[in-house]
């Protein structure tokens, strides 16, 4: 487990929406810690079925599709993020928004070219056709809220060309609430997007959403993680997947710790900048850049159409 390579032209921040690299990415809270996607890249059918205490999730797969993972939850912090730049600059933001797959793309550090865009047109087709119930931010023990991961999204062709003109996708009001609440969104690190494990990428968000920068960090035991992971594989073997994570050590912003106590083994998420100076695994806060204003080039669109509807 590591972090991917750089892709090529990853360093150029060309497009407004093109990288992140000088805007906060944000990321929906509620999706962070709980099992609302698959961790593996081969095609998953079984439902995930989650309860603890009074709190439940529960995704069903589309057996054309599979169910969305959580590489293709990339696609909803983008659009986390292109929502929550449109307050942050005043603009009025939309369920709707309007895109080109470069952009996306690029945005989340990926390459970009034909296969790019037929495996996007792919997770964009698991995200719409991946069916989820909870009752997570649904006031009352009895009520839940089911919605897909996407309502819609539509690509428009150029007949001559050939070539994808403009995309847009619709997020679901359960989504969207989430986003544009007060609190809703947590930034993270632009590295994030170089994570190949889909344990890496999952321990990474419980890490923001719990550890933070709080000093102490904070701590599961391995079956509190095993069963907010939603993991389709054993027990023993999501466990040595932990391992090779923590000992890997490449998360960014965080370094993991395992102990082992008498009833379970204990994970523990520390703030890498909270640790000692002389800890390799140290390093200093970041700063938070961000530019005035962003540069435009084509093909990208303008903001008022990235993040409104027609």
């Amino acid at each position: 487990m590591s972090k991917r390579h750089h892709p090529k032209g990853d360093h150029q921040p060309d497009l407004f929406a093109g990288t992140f690299a000088d805007i906060p990415i944000r990321d929906q809270r509620d999706t962070m810690e709980r099992p609302f996607f698959s961790l593996s890249k081969k095609p998953r059918l079984a439902p995930i079925e989650y309860q603890v205490g009074d709190v439940w999730v529960e995704v069903t797969a589309n057996p054309k599709f599979g169910m969305a993972s959580i590489w293709d939850a990339d696609i909803l912090i983008w659009a986390s993020t292109q929502v929550t730049e449109a307050l942050d600059r005043g603009h009025a933001p939309s369920r709707v928004i309007h895109f080109h797959p470069y952009n996306l793309l690029k945005s989340v550090r990926r390459s970009v070219g034909g296969d790019h865009y037929r495996r996007l047109r792919e997770a964009l087709n698991r995200l719409t056709h991946t069916a989820v119930s909870t009752n997570i931010r649904v006031q009352g023990k009895k009520k839940s809220a089911s919605f897909h991961w996407l309502e819609s999204w539509t690509e428009e062709v150029n007949e001559a060309t050939g070539e994808t003109a403009h995309m847009t996708m619709t997020l679901p009001d359960w989504l969207y609430t989430g986003i544009v609440a007060k609190g809703g969104v947590l930034t993270i690190h632009e590295d994030y997007f170089l994570l190949t494990g889909g344990i890496e990428r999952w321990l990474y968000r419980v890490a923001r959403k719990h550890a933070g920068t709080q000093p102490a960090g904070w701590t599961f035991t391995m079956r509190q993680l095993y069963a907010k992971s939603g993991s389709a594989a054993r027990f023993s073997d999501f466990a040595l997947d932990v391992r090779k994570v923590v000992e890997a050590d490449s998360l960014p912003e965080y370094a993991l710790a395992v102990h082992r106590t008498a009833e379970d083994e204990v994970v523990t998420f520390l703030p890498r900048c909270h640790l000692p100076p002389a800890d390799p695994r140290f390093q200093p806060p970041r700063a938070r850049h961000r530019h005035a204003k962003a540069t435009i080039a084509e093909p990208a669109l303008t903001l008022a159409q990235a993040v409104t509807a027609e």
